[in-house]
């Protein structure tokens, strides 16, 4: 499970803190989640602070998302890890969205 919920603040900005696992259908959840506040121009951070297991297509969003502009903190180490040591991912769009595939 992956629970999503926005962290207050009084700006424009949006933050979205994640708690839980980033698998299966939550991955499309989370992308959802993220394209409808990229969609209205928003600035996004996602802190993961409390995102206890990731899976590969969790990772290639999380990449995508980022060379879109949004902002990931508070990564756990192995999450951050991760991260690093994806393969390169190249955004392209897809229905009118960009997307991040592996190579």
């Amino acid at each position: 499970m992956l629970k999503i919920s926005e962290a207050k603040s009084g700006g424009y900005a949006v933050t979205l803190c994640l708690e839980g696992r980033i698998i299966g259908p939550w991955i499309a959840e989370l992308r959802r989640a993220c394209e409808q506040i990229l969609d209205h121009g928003r600035p996004l951070t996602l802190r993961l602070a409390d995102v206890e297991f990731m899976e590969a297509e969790g990772v290639v969003l999380l990449i995508a998302l980022r060379c879109r502009g949004v902002s990931i903190t508070d990564s756990p180490p192995f999450i951050a890890e991760q991260l690093k040591t994806v393969p390169e991912v190249e955004p392209r769009a897809q229905d009118g969205k960009l997307i991040g595939e592996p190579r």
